[in-house]
């Protein structure tokens, strides 16, 4: 049980983006024999807290982003067809993927984002948009040139870069005003040293949706400054209250500076297929696809003719994820209404995550340690997002709305 004025002897220190939920639990990491850039860097705290709660079979998870539904029918039929029929479906696939499924991602780019893509030689299919986010940034990154994330941020983003030998720089959100993009702060974050800015849009952890006028600034900036944007955006189809999504992709003037990540696994509930694909002007492909042949090969073959089935077939079934994803951010708004002693919050725009501020006086990593092992509940410490991270708790709402309730039924108890 916590109360609101909590002051026990809980552990106070600056913010550590490389702390570990693991290491705070009581896990072993070995030291000797490993190397210095993995010594420097964890895993997500988000995977750490999924990890951890496989000790506690009944806990109830809102920390990994991962869709309740079940992949829609139409995908599931094309592979059975595939695995049945198709000889070469336990084959390698080609490096940058199979040609029609490249051709009808250009289409969708084409139709989607308005983007002309050459799917022969500006487009690869990727282990996800995670593999195309790592490729690209080992891609541009020597030891010691800054990329920007805008924190709160995706952890695994901060990871990728350190494996770099890169350095990340933190541009804060406005958490006065809605996590917004703040121009100004961003500008004091770009150095001579400045490779690249990552932009995850909608925000994950936050469910900000980035505005357009900001987006331009941005890319005018990296036309002064001569930088790389690379763009994460699995979340672009999931934005609330009919509110406009405009990605910094759509600024055909960057096309040349540009590295755009996209991911199967939101959209079509296909997270465990771990597929994706990246845009980029065909020489950056060709640098990228050195490091997807020493990492990887190729996508899984069967996992490329589900992407190729998810292009083709109807896409009513997103409309439903939407909506049903937009009730669920209702309810945990409300059920979050129902603790304003312990929480504050931004409501999401879009994705499936809130960010809620703790008003209590406890360590953000020790609260969602205690949740787990007290109340039985699976969420993600802010600390691991960024500076400004710390002091919040990230819970997803992409669980079904029955495991929300329970959750917060749990946490209330918990408070009491």
């Amino acid at each position: 049980m916590i109360m609101k004025n909590h002051n026990s002897t809980i552990r106070k220190q600056s913010i550590n983006i490389n702390r570990s939920v693991l290491a705070d639990a009581g896990f072993d990491m070995l030291n000797r024999g490993v190397s210095k850039r993995i010594k420097n860097i964890t895993t997500s705290a988000i995977k750490e807290m999924m990890r951890l709660s496989q000790n506690y079979p009944d806990a109830v998870s809102l920390a990994q982003g991962t869709p309740s539904f079940l992949t829609p029918k139409y995908i599931v039929k094309r592979i059975h067809l595939e695995l049945n029929n198709n000889p070469d479906i336990g084959k390698y696939a080609p490096l940058t993927g199979l040609a029609q499924l490249k051709r009808e991602i250009a289409k969708r780019l084409k139709k989607k984002r308005g983007i002309k893509a050459d799917p022969k030689t500006e487009i690869c299919v990727t282990v996800g948009a995670m593999q195309a986010v790592a490729s690209a940034i080992m891609a541009i990154t020597n030891p010691g040139d800054e990329i920007i994330l805008f924190s709160p941020c995706f952890p695994s983003h901060i990871a990728q870069i350190n494996l770099t030998q890169g350095k990340p720089i933190f541009a804060l959100l406005d958490e006065s005003n809605k996590w917004a993009l703040d121009i100004d702060e961003f500008k004091s974050k770009i150095s001579s040293k400045t490779k690249a800015v990552i932009i995850c849009n909608p925000s994950n952890p936050t469910g900000t949706v980035f505005r357009e006028e900001d987006l331009r600034a941005i890319a005018k900036l990296a036309q002064k400054h001569d930088f790389w944007l690379i763009t994460d955006e699995p979340y672009d189809f999931l934005v609330y209250d009919n509110l406009r999504f405009f990605s910094i992709s759509q600024i055909p003037e960057i096309k040349e500076r540009l590295i755009a990540c996209f991911s199967f696994s939101k959209e079509y509930a296909m997270s465990g297929y771990r597929i994706g694909w990246v845009y980029a002007q065909a020489g950056m492909i060709n640098q990228m696809l050195k490091i997807h042949d020493a990492f990887t090969i190729s996508a899984a073959t069967v996992s490329q003719y589900a992407a190729l089935a998810a292009l083709q077939g109807s896409q009513q079934q997103i409309k439903y994820f939407v909506r049903e994803f937009a009730k669920r951010r209702d309810l945990i708004c409300r059920r979050l209404d129902q603790l304003p002693d312990f929480f504050s919050y931004h409501k999401p725009q879009g994705a499936y995550y809130i960010f809620p501020k703790i008003k209590i006086d406890i360590d953000d990593f020790d609260l969602a340690i205690r949740l787990l092992k007290e109340a039985k509940v699976a969420v993600v410490p802010g600390s691991s997002f960024g500076p400004n991270g710390k002091g919040h708790l990230r819970f997803c709402f992409a669980q079904s709305q029955e495991d929300i309730n329970k959750a917060f039924d749990r946490i209330t108890k918990h408070f009491q």
